[in-house]
């Protein structure tokens, strides 16, 4: 198969996108996956297996693409943000809050299952009784047009946890002067407490920072919000090269929690 990366530079430098030698070309494309889907249809044979891994590599682009364009008209339509502190640099918020995922729930994931494109949920639940889903905002446009469940069906680990990759935007002039803000609104139908843990990656070392998100979520529209300072991350003079931020769920047995908001800021430390 030839690489995929390979493809994409050279028909940007050769082809805008929106050209009409580009419009042909998917839409060529586009009716050769039709007619492949139709065979597969008609047949009792599986499909080609290469033929399965293309499929699935498109559909992972063609799902990035779509959500990152949904997030944009998102953003154009001017949703509210919380106030955020003076001084801040750099915000984010979830794709998967602003733009479409396909498929939009996993029903039984195993431990580690991915969803969306940032998102994986990390458990030790024998029966995997978890449902993870993607949900329209009720409340539109305080919130995102999305929010995101996690619906706990007789929880039997000892834990549970959603783990959010962040974007690499956020390592450029990363280090200990600086603060990161966590902000959230959040539901839980029975009261439970959340704890958010920031991970930053230093060659072969993982520094991690621990906060709990205020007393127990418990009830709809819960604002919470947490601040990790880098002063007091043990950090060595070489560059962060990784970071992500897991939401851990404690004691969550029955009960389902809901995530209307979340936005990871960073601001500099007050001078001392």
């Amino acid at each position: 198969m030839p690489d995929r990366q390979d493809d994409r530079t050279s028909f940007g430098a050769t082809e805008k996108p929106g050209g009409w030698l580009g419009r042909k070309m998917r839409e060529s494309a586009g009716r050769q996956w039709a007619n492949l889907a139709q065979r597969a249809l008609r047949s009792r044979r599986s499909p080609d297996i290469h033929l399965c891994d293309e499929a699935r590599l498109l559909h992972a682009d063609l799902t990035r693409f779509l959500q990152r364009a949904d997030a944009l008209q998102e953003g154009r339509k001017g949703q509210t943000l919380p106030d955020l502190p003076p001084g801040t640099d750099w915000k984010w918020q979830l794709l998967s809050m602003r733009g479409g995922i396909s498929p939009a729930a996993v029903i039984g994931p195993q431990s580690g299952r991915r969803f969306g494109s940032e998102l994986a949920l990390w458990h030790d639940c024998a029966r995997h009784a978890l449902i993870l889903r993607q949900l329209p905002n009720r409340t539109r446009p305080v919130h995102p047009a999305f929010g995101l469940q996690l619906e706990i069906l007789g929880f039997s680990g000892s834990y549970l946890s959603l783990s959010l990759d962040l974007p690499d935007e956020i390592l450029t002039g990363l280090d200990r002067r600086q603060v990161l803000r966590l902000d959230t609104i959040m539901q839980a139908e029975r009261a439970i407490t959340v704890y958010a843990r920031l991970n930053l990656v230093q060659g072969p070392n993982t520094e991690t920072i621990l906060r709990q998100m205020g007393h127990p979520i418990d009830g709809p529209n819960a604002q919470r919000n947490v601040e990790f300072d880098l002063a007091y991350a043990d950090l060595a003079e070489q560059p962060v090269s990784k970071v992500w931020l897991d939401l851990i769920f404690e004691k969550p047995n029955m009960n389902a929690v809901t995530i209307h908001d979340l936005i990871l800021s960073r601001h500099p430390r007050a001078a001392v």
